[in-house]
């Protein structure tokens, strides 16, 4: 099968997807949330989109010792309790099969985040897994000239 954009495939679906996007858009710290897209995609193996989040993190502000170091966040004091926990949660649902939800991750979850903030994130985790695995599956490549959100 050769390649396919999906965006020309099934642009109805597509387009719904993207709506999505902007419906999270502004509802968490924008930083948490690239560290969130990067770190999903560094499980995924999402060349695509850890070019594209790694670029965007960059843009508004998100320093390089944080990206380098963010495959080992929970080794290192350069990230927030609160952005910790929402790596872990991100590493959890990424990471589903080999993960398990226990009421200890809810009770240190609630003390950062509300009920409406977790929501948002794992609505954000779930959609950028899903961006990776439509990604993967379609073998698109990295756009080399992305300077960024604009």
């Amino acid at each position: 099968m050769q390649k396919i954009n999906l965006f020309k495939t099934i642009p109805d679906t597509m387009k719904h997807f993207l709506s999505l996007g902007v419906s999270l858009k502004d509802k968490l710290d924008p930083i948490l949330v690239e560290l969130i897209k990067i770190r999903s995609s560094q499980l995924n193996g999402c060349a695509y989109c850890l070019n594209l989040h790694t670029i965007d993190a960059l843009n508004i502000g998100e320093t390089n010792q944080r990206i380098f170091l963010l495959d080992a966040w929970s080794e290192t004091d350069l990230f927030t309790e609160k952005e910790k926990l929402a790596l872990e949660l991100t590493e959890r649902l990424t990471l589903i099969s080999d993960s398990n939800f226990d009421e200890d991750l809810y009770d240190r979850l609630s003390q950062h985040y509300t009920t409406e903030d977790f929501a948002y994130l794992v609505a954000i985790i779930v959609q950028i897994n899903a961006w990776n695995r439509f990604n993967i599956a379609t073998k698109r490549e990295i756009d080399k000239n992305y300077k960024g959100i604009k």
